[in-house]
């Protein structure tokens, strides 16, 4: 089965539902599906459960789902930079599930692994642990978390193969991986594609069992949260002789 689509809208058109499970790698804004997260916005569904270890910011990655008003409930780890995220939550319109992080990653692993659920300590005694089975080994308390499996998985990689194995790089390696095994259908997003046999397989990081749909990434600019700096060299001894 052909693995290839010509855009992100029409590899989801006959995927997107109202009430959808969507799991969503990247971190932040980086090594994020942008192009799919685009299509799942212009398809109009509503009421989704994202997956994903935030959502984005105002207006970019994930947030743009936020203000098109087509989220009912998130699962997440972190959201602090999301004002509207905030309002929608704060006022009862938006459902939250907050995961630690560690525990998120591993519910989406354990969910692509056929794995239920799974003991951890993390969280015992806090809110996370509110409502769910504590169980004592060696004399330690854990709280059960039960695995997350996706309608639809969306990731992002830089270099495919047309049989669908991904290759990512730098922050991409947060939660693609672990999203992409834990979705009924997964669809990735490439930078580069090339033919069967062009990557090394000991360097392959999902694959391509795992992703059913591929489509080439628009060369897009790439955002982060915060952009933090230092002078340049020449800056700060231009500084120092005018000091």
């Amino acid at each position: 089965m052909a693995k290839i689509h010509t855009s992100a809208a029409q590899a989801l058109h006959d995927l997107m539902a109202d009430g959808l499970t969507i799991a969503v790698g990247g971190f932040g804004l980086s090594g994020i599906p942008a192009d799919l997260i685009d299509a799942v916005r212009e398809s109009g569904a509503k009421d989704l459960t994202i997956v994903s270890n935030n959502m984005g910011v105002d207006g970019k990655g994930l947030g743009v789902l936020i203000e098109a008003g087509q989220v009912r409930k998130v699962i997440a780890s972190y959201v602090g930079e999301n004002k509207l995220f905030a309002e929608q939550y704060l006022a009862g319109q938006l459902e939250v599930e907050f995961t630690p992080q560690g525990t998120l990653a591993e519910r989406l692993r354990a969910g692509g692994a056929g794995i239920p659920a799974f003991y951890t300590r993390t969280g015992v005694g806090t809110l996370v642990a509110e409502g769910k089975p504590l169980e004592e080994f060696d004399g330690v308390t854990y709280v059960r978390e039960r695995a997350i499996t996706a309608d639809v998985a969306l990731v992002h990689a830089h270099t495919a193969d047309t049989d669908g194995n991904l290759v990512y790089r730098y922050t991409a390696r947060n939660f693609n991986p672990v999203v992409a095994t834990a979705g009924k259908v997964t669809i990735a997003e490439a930078e580069v594609i090339v033919q069967p046999g062009e990557l090394d397989p000991n360097h392959i990081d999902t694959p391509g069992v795992y992703v059913q749909r591929l489509v080439q990434a628009i060369n897009r600019v790439k955002d982060i949260e915060q952009r933090t700096v230092r002078p340049r060299p020449e800056a700060r001894r231009a500084e120092a002789l005018t000091a």
